[in-house]
C-alpha cells in the first residue's frame, strides 16, 4: 500500500514538474510574442494619420468656392484650434484615464468583461481614446477577432511614435458626429455654424454625445435625448473636475441655436474655372485623384469672385438664348500670369468641355501684334509703309498662289503704316511683313510668346490660320502688357495638406523674354485700334464699342469665317475673348459676329470699375513723337490729324510730312517750334510706378 502511494506522489510530482515546465515555456513565449510584437511595431514605424477628408477650393481672398464631394465632410483641426470645452467633455465621457495609460485601460476591461459575463451579453465597452481612433483609422467597424487583435496592434503603434497629444487631436478629427460630418471642426460647422474653437461649453457637452450614438443622440434626431446626454457628459465633467455645479448648471440650461446645414456645400462657382484646376493639380502638381479628392487639401486659387460674377453676368446677357454660339474667355493678371475669371461656354450643365482651355481655334488677325513685334525686332517701325491693295502671292515658280483679302474687300491702293495696319487689320499688308521678314520669324515668335500650339510655315500664318487657345493668346499679350517678361497661365497659388503645410507655392520670379522697348511699341500701336485719327479708308477695327471705354487700352480683334476674337489689356489686366460654334460653322447672323467684341468691352470696364486709370508707361530707350498717321511722317503745324507715336530709340522718323504745307514752305525753325519729341520727365526716371 505504501508502495503504492509513493508511486502515485512520484507520478504527480512528474506531472506538476511537466505542468511547471510547460507553463514557464508558455510563459516566456508570452512574453517573447509580447516583445516582439513591439518590437515588430516599432520597425514598423509610426503608422499614417491621413484619413479621407474633403478638399477645398479657395478664391484669391479665401472664399470657398468649391469641395470635393465625395458624401463626407472632413476638415483638419490643430487640437489648438478645438475648444477645451469638447476636448475635456470627450476625455470625461469617453476615457477619463486617457493620460494615464498607454492606449489600453485594464481596469476598464476587466470591469466591462464581468459586467458582460453577468449579463450574459455584450453591454460594456472598454475601448480607449486611442482604440477607437486605431479603428476609425484602419479598420472596419466589424467584431471579429481578427479586427480586434488588429486593432490592438494598431493602437500599440499609436502610443509608441505619437504623443497623447496628437492621438487626442487625431481622434477629435475622426470621429463621426453624424449627418455627414467627420471631425470637430466639421460638426461644429454643421449643428451649430460655427468653427471648432468657438463652441460654448454647453454646445461642446452636447456634440460629445453624438458619437456613442449620432442617429439617436443628435439634436436633430431627437432634442430630448441629445439634451439627457448633454446632462450625463456635464456630469461626467464635473466628477472629474474639469468644471464646477455652477458651470455645470448653466451650460444645461443654456439655449442652444441648431442650424443643421454644412458651411461648404457643392457649389457651381466657376465649374470650368474648377476643372481647370483639378487638372493642374495632376498635370503640374502630379496629385493622383485619390489625394484630390480624400486628401484634405487646400487649394489656393487665383480666381477673383467678383470678375467671375461679372464675367457669368456680361455672357448671359451678351449671347442670345436660343444661339448655339459658344464662348471662352480668360481675364489674366499681366504682372503674374494669375488667371482671375474663366468662362468656357454658355452652359457647363449642359457641355463640361472648356473652350478657354481645351478648343484649339485660328486667331485671325490677334495674331498680327505678334508679328509686327518680330518685324520691329527685324528694323520695321509704326511708320514703315507698305502698299496695300489686291494682291496675288506666287510660289513654287508660279506653281501655287496665294491670295488674301482684307474685310469687305476694302483696300488703301497705296502706301499705309505699320500702325495704321494694325489698326484698320490690313490683311496685304501683314502677309507683306510675313514673307519679307521669313515665315520661320513669325513662328519663332510665336514660342517666345509662350504659345506651345504648332504653327504652320505658310503665308497664311499672318492672318492666323493655325489654330491656339484661348489661354495661350491672353498669356501672350499679357508679355506685351508687362514689358516682355515670361509668364505663363496660373490657376493655384498655393497648396497645403490637411495639417496646413504647404506642398507647393507658385514661384513668382519672371524672365525677361522680350525687348521692353519692342514690346512696348506694338502695345502703343495696339491702342490705335480705338482711335478715330487713324481712320483713313476705313474704320478701325474697334470703333464699335470704344464709344464705351473710359481708359486706354491696347486691344486686337480677330474673325475668321468660323471665329470672332477679342484679346486686350491695361496695365493691370488682359482679356482674351473667342466666340463662335463648336462645330465649326460660319458665323452669318450679323450681331453674333459682335459677340466677342462686345463682352470684351463689357468686362473690361466692369472689371476696372474702381481701379485707379494707368497709362502704358514708355521704356527709357523709347522715343514717343507726333506723327501724321497717313504717311508716318513728323507732324507738322499744318497737319490736321497728328497722333503720338513711339519708336525704339534711333528708329524714329527724321522727315516731316509735306501733304499739309499748303503755300508756305516749313522750315526747320518752324518745324522744332511746332514738333517736339517726347522725353521722360526727370521724376519718372527716379519714380517709374508714377502716372
Amino acid at each position: 500500500m505504501e508502495i503504492m502511494t509513493d508511486k502515485r506522489f512520484r507520478k504527480a510530482g512528474k506531472y506538476l514538474r511537466a505542468l511547471i515546465i510547460i507553463s514557464l515555456i508558455g510563459f516566456a513565449l508570452a512574453v517573447f510574442l509580447f516583445i516582439g510584437i513591439f518590437i515588430y511595431a516599432k520597425i514598423l514605424g509610426p503608422p499614417p494619420l491621413a484619413v479621407p477628408q474633403s478638399t477645398l477650393y479657395l478664391a484669391n481672398d479665401g472664399a470657398v468656392i468649391g469641395e470635393s464631394n465625395n458624401g463626407e465632410k472632413r476638415y483638419w483641426a490643430d487640437i489648438t484650434n478645438i475648444s477645451p470645452h469638447l476636448t475635456d467633455a470627450t476625455i470625461a465621457i469617453e476615457d477619463k484615464g486617457f493620460y494615464d495609460h498607454h492606449g489600453f485601460d485594464y481596469k476598464r476591461i476587466a470591469g466591462a468583461i464581468m459586467a458582460d459575463i453577468k449579463a450574459m451579453a455584450k453591454v460594456q465597452g472598454a475601448s480607449t481614446i486611442s482604440q477607437q481612433y486605431a479603428r476609425n483609422l484602419f479598420l472596419e467597424h466589424d467584431k471579429t477577432w481578427k479586427r480586434k487583435l488588429n486593432e490592438a496592434f494598431y493602437t500599440i503603434r499609436l502610443e509608441m511614435n505619437y504623443s497623447k497629444e496628437q492621438i487626442l487631436e487625431g481622434y477629435l478629427n475622426t470621429i463621426y458626429y453624424g449627418n455627414g460630418a467627420y471631425g470637430a471642426q466639421a460638426a461644429s460647422q454643421y449643428y451649430f455654424g460655427k468653427d471648432a474653437n468657438e463652441l460654448s461649453l454647453s454646445e461642446a457637452a452636447m456634440l460629445a454625445g453624438i458619437p456613442k450614438g449620432p442617429s439617436i443622440y443628435s439634436p436633430l434626431a431627437s432634442e430630448e435625448k441629445a439634451k439627457s446626454r448633454q446632462k450625463i457628459i456635464l456630469q461626467a465633467m464635473q466628477d472629474n473636475g474639469y468644471i464646477t455645479e455652477q458651470n455645470a448648471s448653466k451650460a444645461l440650461n443654456e439655449k442652444l441655436v441648431i442650424v443643421g446645414k454644412h458651411q461648404h456645400t457643392m457649389t457651381k462657382t466657376a465649374p470650368y474655372f474648377q476643372d481647370a484646376v483639378k487638372a493642374a493639380l495632376k498635370s503640374q502638381l502630379k496629385l493622383d485623384d485619390r489625394t484630390i479628392e480624400l486628401g484634405g487639401l487646400k487649394i489656393h486659387t487665383t480666381l477673383d469672385m467678383n470678375k467671375q460674377a461679372a464675367a457669368e453676368k456680361i455672357v448671359a446677357d451678351r449671347i442670345a438664348q436660343d444661339s448655339d454660339i459658344q464662348v471662352g474667355m480668360v481675364a489674366m493678371n499681366p504682372k503674374n500670369g494669375y488667371i482671375e475669371a474663366m468662362i468656357g461656354g454658355k452652359d457647363y450643365s449642359e457641355s463640361p468641355f472648356n473652350r478657354a482651355l481645351q478648343a484649339i481655334r485660328q486667331p485671325g488677325s490677334t495674331i498680327k501684334p505678334l508679328l509686327y513685334y518680330a518685324a520691329i525686332e527685324q528694323g520695321f517701325t509704326p511708320s514703315t509703309t507698305i502698299l496695300s491693295e489686291p494682291t496675288t502671292f506666287r510660289f513654287d515658280d508660279g506653281k501655287s498662289e496665294y491670295s488674301p483679302h482684307n474685310y469687305n474687300s476694302k483696300y488703301a491702293n497705296g502706301e499705309i503704316t505699320m500702325a495704321q495696319a494694325l489698326a484698320l487689320s490690313d490683311n496685304i499688308y501683314a502677309v507683306k511683313t510675313h514673307l519679307f521678314i521669313g515665315e520661320d520669324s513669325l513662328v519663332e515668335a510665336v514660342k517666345r510668346f509662350g504659345i506651345q500650339s504648332k504653327m504652320d510655315k505658310v503665308p497664311s500664318l499672318a492672318l492666323g490660320t493655325s489654330g491656339i487657345r484661348v489661354t495661350e493668346l491672353a498669356n501672350a499679350y499679357s508679355m506685351l502688357a508687362n514689358g516682355g517678361k515670361q509668364t505663363s497661365p496660373v490657376l493655384i497659388t498655393k497648396v497645403e495638406d490637411y495639417k496646413g503645410d504647404v506642398i507647393y507655392e507658385a514661384k513668382k520670379e519672371k524672365e525677361q523674354v522680350l525687348s521692353p522697348d519692342s514690346a512696348f511699341v506694338v502695345t502703343h500701336m495696339m491702342t490705335g485700334v480705338f482711335d478715330p485719327k487713324l481712320n483713313g479708308y476705313a474704320s478701325v477695327t474697334g470703333s464699335t464699342v470704344s464709344g464705351k471705354l473710359t481708359r486706354q487700352y491696347a486691344a486686337k480683334s480677330g474673325s475668321t469665317e468660323t471665329d470672332s476674337w477679342m484679346a486686350g489689356f491695361s496695365p493691370q489686366l488682359v482679356t482674351a475673348v473667342w466666340t463662335g460654334y463648336d462645330k465649326g460653322q460660319k458665323i452669318e447672323i450679323v450681331n453674333e459676329k459682335s459677340y466677342a467684341k462686345e463682352i470684351w468691352s463689357d468686362f473690361m470696364e466692369k472689371a476696372h470699375k474702381g481701379l485707379p486709370v494707368q497709362s502704358f508707361k514708355p521704356p527709357e530707350n523709347t522715343v514717343g513723337v507726333y506723327v501724321e498717321p497717313g504717311s508716318g511722317k513728323l507732324a507738322t503745324v499744318n497737319c490736321p490729324v497728328k497722333r503720338l507715336t513711339y519708336f525704339v530709340a534711333g528708329t524714329e522718323p527724321t522727315e516731316y510730312c509735306t501733304d499739309h504745307l499748303q503755300n508756305h514752305e516749313m522750315t526747320p525753325e518752324k518745324y522744332q517750334k511746332h514738333h517736339h519729341k517726347v522725353k521722360m520727365p526727370w521724376y519718372k526716371k527716379i519714380f517709374p510706378w508714377t502716372s
